[in-house]
């Protein structure tokens, strides 16, 4: 989902959605900044032309995300950062839209490699033969792709692809923190286009595969940390230089 929002640019929204979103973008975007109290009722209702049923369970919503606490006689009070659930694909959208933050994305890549690198070496240890070849059919679709949006497509299979052959189901449930991070590679810094990176791109995940492949866990890896590491370098070189 949040993949498709950032190559379609727009999503399709109803009045629920659309009010959650809106919110959702000012609170991360810090126009309304921890323990502001939103507008009240009436006017975030007369706003978004919308009914109080729907302002109330979009209020639900953000308050589910951990964005927001309903306070008696008080309104609806924006909670501190620290409350909020970053693994929701949402929050992950607004952060991303609130411009390139690059404490955020050091902070993404630093939760990356707390847990993709053991993945790669789970695989190593409990893929079979025909997951091993889903991992290669990836990579030949990344060093295949003649647009960026089908190179970011590929690329995020292979890595939710690798989690889902790691076994771990918790594993699987962390995938939104690396769609998140493919989401600012792609619009930072895809290599689609530039012929030389995309193919050494796509050999650093076979390099992944083939330690997999060979069963050795560690060489899956390091081979999954360097090309994190190599992720996250080339998008702190293109926030610099913009």
């Amino acid at each position: 989902m949040i993949l498709k929002s950032a190559i379609s640019g727009s999503i399709t929204r109803n009045s629920h959605a659309r009010v959650v979103d809106e919110l959702g973008k000012a609170i991360v975007g810090g126009i309304y900044s921890p323990g502001a109290v939103l507008p009240g009722d009436a006017e975030l209702a007369e706003r978004f032309d919308v009914s109080r049923t729907v302002l109330r369970e979009a209020m639900k919503t953000l308050t589910a995300k951990g964005l927001v606490v309903p306070k008696a006689r008080i309104g609806t009070r924006v909670t501190e950062r620290s409350t909020w659930n970053l693994f929701d694909g949402d929050v992950l959208i607004w952060h991303l839209e609130s411009g390139n933050d690059p404490e955020f994305i050091s902070n993404l890549a630093e939760m990356r490699l707390s847990f993709e690198p053991f993945a790669a070496n789970l695989a190593a240890k409990r893929a079979n033969g025909a997951e091993i070849a889903r991992l290669f059919a990836c990579v030949e679709a990344m060093e295949k792709a003649d647009a960026m949006d089908s190179f970011a497509v590929a690329d995020l299979e292979f890595h939710l692809t690798l989690l889902e052959i790691s076994k771990n189901p918790f594993m699987f449930s962390v995938g939104s923190l690396i769609e998140a991070a493919l989401v600012t590679s792609f619009r930072l810094s895809s290599p689609n286009g530039e012929p030389r990176r995309q193919k050494a791109t796509s050999d650093a995940h076979r390099t992944i595969v083939k330690a997999i492949a060979a069963g050795n866990g560690n060489e899956a890896a390091t081979a999954m940390q360097a090309v994190i590491i190599d992720g996250r370098d080339r998008i702190a070189g293109q926030i610099t230089r913009s």
